[in-house]
C-alpha cells in the first residue's frame, strides 16, 4: 500500500494542516497546560483524601456534583469524583472553549471579516470542502487535547495504588470519550454561527457563551429543585466523566444527545454556508 506522509496529508487536506500549522504554538501551550493541570489534580488525589478537602463535613451539597460531573451518586469527595474535579474544573472549561471558539472562528467568519474568503474561493474549492476541512482540524484539535488529558488520568492511576483500587481503567477512558463527545457538541454550534457571521468576535463569544451557560445552568439545576428540569438544556448534564471514573461503563443515552447536537450543529452550518454572501 501508499504509504501516508505529511506532505501527503498536507496535500490532500490542505486547509486540515494549515489551520493546525497557524496555531501549532496555541496548541502546544494547551496542550502541556492540560498535561500540567491534571497531573496536578492526580497529584492531589493521590496524596490527600478527598474528604479531608472538605473538613468535617464529609458529605458535599448536591449541588458539587455539577463540580464533578455526576448525575448519580459520585461526590465530588471521592478519589472518582476528585478526578471527575479535573475534567470539569473551569480551568478545563477555558482550555476546551480556546481551541473551540480559536478554530471555530476560523472555519469562516475569520476569512470573511478579513477579506481572505475571496482568495480561498477562487480556488477549485467548494463551500462544502472548506466547512468539512475547517471542521476537521476544530476536531482533530479537540480529540488531541482530550487525549492529552485522559492519558495524563490515566498514568496517574496506574501508578497510584489507591487510585487504581478506586477508578478502573475502563472509566479512565470512558470519561476521555465524553469529553471527545462533548467538545464535538459545542464544536456543532460554534462552527454555525462561524457560517453565518462576518465576525470571529461573535464566534468566540458564542463557545464561551455555550459553555459557560451551560456550566451555570447545571449547577442551578442542581442547587435549586425548582430548576431541576432545565438541566436537560445543558451539555453539562450529559457529560458525566465522574460517574464514569467509578463505574466505568458508557453513558450511551447522554453520549448519543452530545453526539446529536454536534452532528445538529454541522447540519445547521452546511446550508447556512452554502446559501451565504461571502463578501466581508
Amino acid at each position: 500500500g501508499r504509504t501516508m506522509t505529511p506532505g501527503t496529508v498536507s496535500r490532500r487536506l490542505p486547509l486540515v494542516w494549515l489551520a493546525l500549522h497557524r496555531r501549532r504554538r496555541m496548541l502546544t501551550t494547551l496542550l502541556l497546560g492540560m498535561v500540567v493541570f491534571e497531573t496536578l489534580i492526580v497529584v492531589i488525589a493521590g496524596t490527600v483524601p478527598p474528604t479531608e478537602l472538605f473538613g468535617a463535613r464529609r458529605t458535599p451539597p448536591g449541588a458539587f456534583k455539577a463540580f464533578s460531573g455526576s448525575n448519580s451518586d459520585v461526590s465530588i469527595a471521592s478519589y472518582p469524583g476528585l478526578l471527575g474535579a479535573g475534567l470539569t474544573h473551569p480551568f478545563w472549561i477555558a482550555l476546551q472553549l480556546t481551541v473551540i471558539g480559536s478554530l471555530g472562528a476560523a472555519a469562516v467568519a475569520a476569512d470573511v471579516e478579513s477579506g481572505t474568503i475571496e482568495l480561498l474561493m477562487t480556488r477549485p474549492l467548494s463551500r462544502r470542502r472548506l466547512l468539512a476541512e475547517r471542521a476537521g482540524a476544530l476536531i482533530a484539535a479537540s480529540v488531541l487535547l482530550n487525549a492529552a488529558a485522559t492519558l495524563t488520568v490515566a498514568l496517574g492511576v496506574a501508578v497510584s495504588p489507591k487510585l487504581r483500587d478506586a477508578v478502573p481503567e475502563s472509566g479512565v477512558f470512558t470519561a476521555g470519550l465524553l469529553g471527545c463527545a462533548f467538545a464535538f457538541c459545542l464544536t456543532g454550534p460554534v462552527l454555525a454561527v462561524s457560517a453565518l457571521s462576518r465576525r470571529r468576535a461573535y464566534v468566540i463569544g458564542a463557545a464561551v457563551a455555550l459553555g459557560a451557560a451551560g456550566f451555570a445552568l447545571n449547577f442551578v439545576a442542581l442547587a435549586w429543585s425548582p430548576a431541576e428540569p432545565l438541566r436537560y438544556l445543558s451539555p453539562f448534564h450529559y457529560y458525566t466523566p465522574g460517574d464514569a471514573l467509578a463505574h466505568g461503563t458508557l453513558p450511551w443515552g447522554p453520549l448519543t444527545v452530545l453526539l446529536a447536537v454536534g452532528v445538529a450543529g454541522l447540519g445547521t452550518a452546511a446550508p447556512l454556508l452554502l446559501r451565504r454572501d461571502l463578501a466581508p
